[in-house]
């Protein structure tokens, strides 16, 4: 399969190590099976960066290659996906797990504004679900190991 990673600078080899922690699913290597999502995320990043130029990355990837891996996968916006996303996203408590690839859906800014509403206290956490159920969003892959960043192919 063909997954995108959107960036304003393009690169060659990719380093685990610069990318960031506090994400939906930690620290990884963020890829959509999408093009335009990974277009769009190119732009947002030129967008809060103030600089570089819209990069698509194209990989190949062999989906077989998950049955030798730890994979979590959601697929759907689910009670466990919000608080797995709530774990990696809290600076305090943050701790790193221990899968090399996590699928599921984007918190996009409705859900990221939904839970700074239930952080604050605004909402309580059914409100919170109710929010973010049924929300279609972007599938995305994240590649949290090097044993999983090097089945990737660019193509």
């Amino acid at each position: 399969m063909k997954l995108h990673h959107g960036t304003n600078i393009d690169f060659g080899e990719i380093q685990l190590s610069k990318c960031l922690p506090y994400k939906d699913f930690g620290r990884g290597f963020y890829l959509t099976p999408s093009k335009r999502r990974a277009r769009l995320r190119a732009l947002d990043k030129i967008d809060k960066e103030h600089y570089g130029v819209p990069v698509v990355i194209s990989y190949d990837f062999d989906k077989a290659e998950l049955n030798n891996m730890k994979v979590l996968r959601f697929d759907t916006c689910t009670e466990q996906w919000l608080d797995f996303i709530l774990k990696n996203r809290n600076r305090k408590t943050y701790k790193p797990h221990d899968y090399d690839v996590v699928i599921g859906p984007v918190a996009d800014d409705g859900v990221i504004n939904s839970i700074s509403l239930y952080e604050s206290k605004v909402i309580n956490r059914s409100e919170l679900l109710k929010r973010i159920e049924g929300k279609k969003g972007y599938i995305q892959y994240s590649f949290c190991t090097q044993k999983a960043i090097d089945k990737l192919q660019r193509i």
